[in-house]
């Protein structure tokens, strides 16, 4: 089969079909949707018609899958690791009600990179639906390769050798968690140039957002001006196209070349059910690794923000 494509933008987002994603590809098919991604950053898929076990194996074509965290004697909504649950739901699939796992979520409404406050950085996320709100919740991308292109020879210049220091608690905190500095200062932090590269287009692209805090040899008050000037400059509204989701629809999105934000919707009361895989930079398809990165950085989790105790718990 071939694959179809409509962009959305110029250079940015693309809607795809022509591919049956619930079952095995072809070596060529893999190629297609890969070579899409390349050129757009972030493709839409509808009505998938998608399970859980076919969103994990569509997804190992692309590389090793990161796996959530693992807690001894903690319960798991979805049946497997590789899922993040991106929802707002607890672990029997009710509305949660637990004020750590709201305010650790406030965080993916900020434009941001998935995993960027880890060493090991996520190329693909894939995201499904399973449950969507009547109103809002859709899902928000920026290009950084074209937003990249646009900035003056100057600005491209100053940047070349900038290492952004990124952390997830720094994001939850700009999210209005009320996490003190010295509690983010203690917990690890990743640090990744603010340009880099892209490997599948060759163009270069900056690598910035909400877990970014601050930048390597800057005046903390200055790195953090650049930062928010730079997220602003990325999310101009030539940039940034939206998704708004029904069941079954899946995106991917490259991290490496995007930005994204989740929209605003009934948190409350309207159950958001979505599914995310997310794939490790640089690996191979199906490859498996021994190595547990995110057991490790979510043992040391703010109390403010502790979602993996709110769900033990069963609050």
């Amino acid at each position: 089969m071939s694959l179809h494509v409509e962009p959305i933008l110029p250079q940015f987002g693309a809607y795809c079909s022509g591919l049956d994603l619930t079952r095995q590809l072809s070596a060529d098919e893999v190629k297609q949707v890969t070579d899409a991604m390349d050129k757009w950053g972030v493709t839409v898929w509808c009505n998938t018609g998608m399970n859980d076990e076919q969103h994990v194996e569509f997804s190992r074509n692309f590389g090793y899958l990161e796996r959530v965290p693992l807690r001894e004697g903690g319960t798991y909504r979805l049946p497997f690791r590789e899922l993040f649950d991106a929802s707002n739901l607890n672990a029997e699939g009710e509305i949660t009600q637990d004020e750590a796992a709201i305010q650790y979520r406030k965080g993916d409404r900020l434009w941001h990179t998935d995993s960027a406050f880890m060493t090991k950085r996520t190329s693909y996320s894939l995201l499904l639906a399973h449950s969507v709100p009547g109103e809002g919740g859709q899902t928000w991308f920026a290009d950084t390769r074209t937003a990249y292109d646009d900035l003056p020879d100057h600005m491209k210049h100053f940047l070349e050798d900038k290492i952004g220091i990124n952390s997830l608690w720094w994001s939850r905190k700009l999210a209005g968690a009320d996490i003190p500095d010295e509690e983010i200062d203690a917990r690890f932090k990743a640090e990744h140039p603010l340009v880099h590269t892209h490997a599948g287009s060759g163009r270069k692209a900056l690598f910035i957002a909400a877990h970014t805090m601050d930048v390597k040899g800057m005046d903390k008050a200055e790195g953090r001006q650049l930062i928010q000037d730079l997220i602003a400059h990325c999310t101009q509204d030539k940039y940034i196209f939206s998704v708004s989701w029904n069941v079954g629809d899946m995106v991917i999105w490259d991290n490496l070349c995007s930005m994204h934000k989740g929209g605003e919707y009934d948190y409350a009361n309207e159950k958001r059910d979505m599914r995310r895989t997310t794939v490790r930079e640089g690996t191979e398809p199906r490859s498996l690794e021994l190595d547990d990165p995110f057991t490790e950085l979510f043992a040391a989790t703010p109390k403010v923000v502790d979602i993996n105790a709110a769900r033990d718990s069963g609050r």
